[in-house]
């Protein structure tokens, strides 16, 4: 079974031009197959304070209404995915940019209104996924770059959270590859302090994952990241990784960062 890594990269690190180039040099030398999957950033938010789109937020979640939804296809589908394609081709790494709704490779359904209105927020499993789409890509030789973009398929595009975008998709190729998932962000891993890097957790089990939760220990943002991560790994998932994105060839060698374990 070939390999193919799983790599996320964090909105800090695509608002950092220097840090994100240093990132891409390193992605570009991975042998294996890969794909990349980001997230936004703050220039759509900066965008939109130009186009006089306000952006609202809930929880650190954005509200996408139907301005926003334009808002963030033009910023994270066109601008910064192409400009990650450009650099990746710099490099000799024959990246090919695209959203859920290319190749239907990602259908989505709209997040359902309980508490919160979301708006055109986009829920995925990784049954809906398409493999056979992915493959097709990567044995072309092509290095997807996702944006954080799905559909409904009913012609609605919908906003949707790439750490659970990078993990779906991770979860449905690993029947076809042996897939490396790898959160790349600013930090170097899951610290117990999220301003102490000396705090840094190398080894995360579910078992102590739940006990720090429950004590209250662990940073709230690296919450739904580490819940993706352990569902990634009871779906098939070889092995999962947190850490710095800078570390990005030590994380693949799974000296660095923090490694998530079954038990």
């Amino acid at each position: 079974m070939d390999k193919l890594y799983v790599i996320k990269i964090g909105g800090n690190i695509v608002d950092d031009d220097a840090k994100l180039t240093s990132f891409l040099v390193s992605f570009a030398t991975i042998k294996e197959h890969k794909i990349l999957v980001h997230g936004g950033g703050k220039v759509a938010t900066k965008i939109g304070d130009l186009l006089g789109i306000e952006s609202k937020y809930v929880d650190g979640r954005r509200i996408t209404d139907a301005a926003t939804i334009d808002l963030v296809t033009m910023v994270y589908a066109g601008l910064i995915n192409k400009k990650i394609v450009a650099q990746l081709q710099q490099h000799s790494c024959n990246a090919l940019g695209v959203t859920g709704a290319d190749g239907n490779l990602i259908p989505a359904v709209k997040r359902p209104v309980k508490d919160i209105d979301y708006g055109l927020v986009g829920d995925v499993k990784s049954e809906m996924v398409n493999p056979g789409s992915w493959s097709s890509l990567i044995n072309s030789g092509f290095t997807p770059v996702a944006a954080p973009i799905t559909h409904d398929e009913n012609g609605q595009l919908l906003n949707t959270n790439a750490d659970t975008i990078a993990q779906e998709v991770a979860k449905a190729l690993s029947k076809t590859f042996e897939v490396s998932l790898i959160f790349s962000f600013e930090k170097s891993g899951v610290l117990l302090d999220v301003n102490d890097e000396s705090s840094l957790i190398k080894v995360m089990s579910q078992e102590y994952y739940s006990e720090i939760r429950e004590k209250g220990s662990i940073f709230a943002g690296m919450i739904p990241k580490l819940d993706n991560a352990f569902s990634a790994l009871k779906s098939g998932v070889k092995n999962v990784i947190i850490g710095k994105a800078e570390n990005l060839p030590s994380l693949i060698q799974g000296t660095d960062g923090t490694s998530i374990i079954h038990e």
